[in-house]
């Protein structure tokens, strides 16, 4: 667990928002017929949520999965992001343990 890759990727409110709605994944549109059995959320989705450009959510997006918050699927032209739960729970610990240390 890199702290300083996890407090980089967090030091964004869009990014932080993102994995937010990461957690619940009716926050988005249903997914298509032929994805419906993916657990990840299709990075256009996220982009129109964001309303943001497809470039600055694919670069927030390598930013989060770089730190281990999430983690991507390739499905066709289609890149699906779900949270990394057990990253994101060992990320806190991490910090936690930092900051409470003397």
């Amino acid at each position: 667990m890199d702290i300083a890759k996890t407090l980089a990727a967090l030091n964004n409110p869009v990014r932080r928002q993102i994995l937010v709605w990461l957690k619940d994944r009716s926050n988005f549109p249903p997914a298509l017929a032929e994805h419906a059995e993916l657990e990840g959320v299709c990075v256009a989705y996220i982009q129109a949520k964001a309303e943001l450009s497809q470039s600055t959510i694919s670069s927030y997006m390598g930013l989060l999965k770089d730190a281990g918050l999430v983690t991507s699927e390739r499905h066709g032209q289609w890149t699906f992001y779900a949270r990394n739960e057990e990253a994101i729970e060992a990320a806190m610990t991490a910090l936690t343990r930092e900051l409470t240390k003397s």
